[in-house]
């Protein structure tokens, strides 16, 4: 079973994968089939969905990636997750915390937090 660590980097690595196609692999491996993900922008079940927000996150911070903010850590399942949303080699513009809650060494739900929360007028959301 995987550490939290490498399943953090697993989960922004998805978040950063700009192929359609090579995204929805990872996810697929990622995920549970019964998963969900919520931020202060967006609630998503399944990983139909949970995919769709990774790509409409990309489209709406262009130019932008996701990042590990320190390690990841956790127990009895659940983990956590510091992560910056930042141009490459930049500054975070962002700064989230993910809630990873985990079955077999895979993700089932994710709760993210943003800081500060992005104002959007489309959704689904802005993040991990």
């Amino acid at each position: 079973m995987p550490g939290f660590d490498e399943l953090a980097g697993r989960y922004l690595a998805s978040w950063n994968e700009r192929d359609p196609a090579r995204r929805r692999v990872l996810v697929d491996e990622l995920w549970t089939d019964d998963a969900g993900y919520a931020d202060p922008i967006v609630a998503a079940e399944g990983r139909d969905a949970i995919d769709h927000v990774m790509a409409t996150a990309q489209r709406q911070f262009p130019g932008m990636v996701y990042r590990q903010a320190g390690r990841a850590d956790g127990h009895h399942g659940v983990a956590r997750l510091v992560w910056e949303l930042a141009p490459a080699g930049g500054p975070a513009v962002i700064v989230g915390l993910a809630v990873m809650v985990t079955e077999r060494g895979r993700l089932r739900r994710v709760y993210g937090f943003l800081d500060p929360v992005p104002v959007t007028t489309t959704s689904p959301g802005a993040g991990s």
